[in-house]
C-alpha cells in the first residue's frame, strides 16, 4: 500500500534510522539550514526539529538522499525508472474524500491569519527573507481549468502575503500570464506536508495538458484523495499538514529574493507579484517542512532526479529505443549535463539522440552518449570513455542559441549554447576490447567481504 501521508513515511524513515528528532532549540534563521547542511554533507539522517519558537515541529531533509528517495518509491537502483515510468504509463484518476479532511482540522480565514507563527526558515545569509521552500502550488490553467502541481519558492513578506516566483515556462508561471491576459483572478494553494509519490510527482516531467493528480495517483498505485479548499474551488489533498489558500496579486509588486537557488547561486532580488493569503488550514498536530537548496547536492536535487530521469528516459526511448539508460547529474543541478547509454543501431544516430535531448525542456548545456558498458552514474567511467571513445574534431559538437536552464547565472540574453558528445564506439568499425579483469565482483575474498 503507498504511504497515505507525510507522517507515515516518517514513521517509516525513522524504523530504519533515517530520521532524528532534535528536541533542543534551533533558530529558523540560518541555523535549521547549517544543521540540514551537515547532515546532507555527511549522507546523515532527515531531521525532525521538535522546538522550533513557534507551536509547530519542523522537517527537513526528507528526501535528503537517493537511499530515502528509493526508500519512497519502495524501489532499487535496479527498478527505479522502471517502476516510475510503469507508473506514468497508468495513471490513477483522484477521488473526492468521503469525510471531513485532516489538512481543514483548522481553518484560519481573515484576521487569524498570520504566517509569522509559522517555523519558515531562513536558509542563507543573504536571502531575502524566510521563504517556504518545500511547498507544492496547486493551480488551475484559467483557459482549460486543468490542474497543475508543481515546487515552487515563497517568500515571506508579512503575516498575509508572500512573494511570488515561478519561471515564464513553468506551468504556473504559464497560468499566471493567462490570469493577467485574460483578468480574472488566479487563485492558488501551497500544499505543504505530502505522502512521498504526490511529492515527487510534482518533478515528473509532463506537457501541459497533463493532469497532475492523475500522475500522483500512478506512482501511488492508488488515487490522491482530495477536498474543496475553503476559499475557492481548487482540490487540495485532504491528507497535507498544511494548506495556505491565496490570490496572486499582480498589482501589488514587491521586492522578491535573492535565493540561494538549486544552481548553487543567489538569484537578484527583482519586483515580482504577490500571494494575498485568504486562508490557513492545517490538521491539528500539524508538521511543517522545510527544504534544503543551493550549491548541489542538496534534497532539492535528489527530490527532483528520479522522475527527471525516469520521464525524460520515457520520451526519449519512444524515439530512440537504443537507449537503455539516462542520468541527470546531481551535481550539474539535475539540469545542465546529462549523460545516455545507448547502442546506435545506425552511424549518427548517438548524435540524433544528443539533438533530442538538446531540445527537451531540460535546457541542458552538456549532453554525453556512451556505450551501456559504461557505468554513466560513475564519472571516472564517463571520462574514461570521454578520453578514449571521442575524437573531438568528430564527435563533439556545439549548437548555438539554445534555451537556457531557468535561473542560469551565466547566459547571453537568455541564450546559452549547448555541447554534444558521441562517446560511443565507433559504427561499424573495429574496436580492442576492453582490458578488465574478469568475474571478479563475484570472487570470494572473506578478508575485505562486509557480512
Amino acid at each position: 500500500m503507498p504511504y497515505k501521508d507525510l507522517r507515515a513515511f516518517l514513521s517509516t524513515l525513522k524504523e530504519a534510522g533515517e530520521l532524528v528528532d532534535i528536541t533542543r532549540p534551533i533558530a529558523l534563521q540560518y541555523d535549521v539550514a547549517k544543521a540540514l547542511a551537515k547532515t546532507s554533507a555527511a549522507d546523515g539522517p532527515a531531521l525532525l526539529f521538535k522546538d522550533t519558537g513557534t507551536a509547530f515541529p519542523l522537517v527537513g531533509g526528507v528526501y535528503g538522499n537517493r537511499r530515502r528517495a528509493l526508500i519512497a518509491f519502495e524501489a532499487t537502483d535496479e527498478t527505479i525508472h522502471e517502476r516510475v515510468t510503469r507508473a506514468i504509463d497508468n495513471p490513477v484518476a483522484p477521488v473526492d474524500l468521503v469525510g471531513p479532511a485532516p489538512c481543514q482540522e483548522i481553518v484560519l480565514t481573515g484576521v487569524d491569519i498570520d504566517l509569522t507563527k509559522l517555523p519558515v526558515p531562513t536558509y542563507s545569509p543573504k536571502d531575502g527573507g524566510p521563504y517556504i521552500t518545500a511547498g507544492i502550488v496547486v493551480s488551475e490553467d484559467p483557459d482549460t481549468g486543468i490542474p497543475d502541481i508543481g515546487n515552487y519558492r515563497f517568500q515571506l513578506h508579512d503575516a498575509t502575503t508572500l512573494g511570488v516566483f515561478s519561471a515564464s515556462n513553468h506551468r504556473f508561471g504559464k497560468n499566471m500570464a493567462k490570469a493577467i491576459q485574460r483578468k480574472v483572478p488566479l487563485h492558488g494553494a501551497i500544499v505543504i506536508g505530502v505522502d512521498p509519490m504526490t511529492m515527487f510527482a510534482c518533478q515528473v516531467q509532463s506537457g501541459d495538458r497533463s493532469n497532475d493528480w492523475f500522475v500522483a495517483g500512478g506512482l501511488r498505485g492508488a488515487p490522491v484523495e482530495l477536498v474543496q479548499a475553503t476559499t475557492s474551488t481548487l482540490k487540495v489533498p485532504a491528507h497535507a499538514e498544511f494548506i495556505i489558500e491565496f490570490v496572486v496579486d499582480t498589482d501589488d509588486q514587491r521586492v522578491e529574493g535573492p535565493l540561494g537557488e538549486y544552481t548553487g547561486y543567489y538569484t537578484p532580488a527583482s519586483m515580482k507579484p504577490t500571494a494575498k493569503v485568504t486562508a490557513i488550514t492545517h490538521r491539528r498536530d500539524a508538521i511543517f517542512q522545510g527544504l534544503l537548496t543551493g550549491k548541489p547536492i542538496t534534497e532539492n536535487h535528489v527530490l527532483k532526479q528520479i522522475p527527471f530521469e525516469a520521464s525524460m528516459l520515457r520520451q526519449l526511448q519512444a524515439q530512440f529505443p537504443s537507449i537503455s539508460d539516462m542520468s541527470i547529474t546531481s551535481s550539474g543541478g539535475v539540469q545542465t549535463y546529462i549523460v545516455i547509454a545507448m547502442t546506435p543501431r545506425y552511424e549518427g544516430e548517438a548524435r540524433h539522440a544528443i539533438l533530442a535531448t538538446m531540445a527537451s525542456n531540460l535546457h541542458p548545456k552538456w549532453v554525453v552518449v556512451v556505450d551501456p558498458d559504461i557505468d554513466i552514474r560513475k564519472s571516472s567511467e564517463v571520462e574514461w570513455a570521454m578520453s578514449f571513445r571521442v575524437k573531438p574534431r568528430e564527435d563533439v559538437f556545439v549548437v548555438d542559441r539554445t534555451a537556457t536552464a531557468p535561473l542560469d547565472p551565466y547566459t547571453d540574453g537568455g541564450y546559452s549554447s549547448t555541447v554534444g558528445i558521441d562517446a560511443t564506439r565507433p559504427f561499424g568499425v573495429e574496436f580492442p576490447d576492453v582490458s578488465e579483469v574478469p568475474d571478479w565482483r563475484t570472487f570470494d575474498l572473506p578478508e575485505i567481504d562486509k557480512g
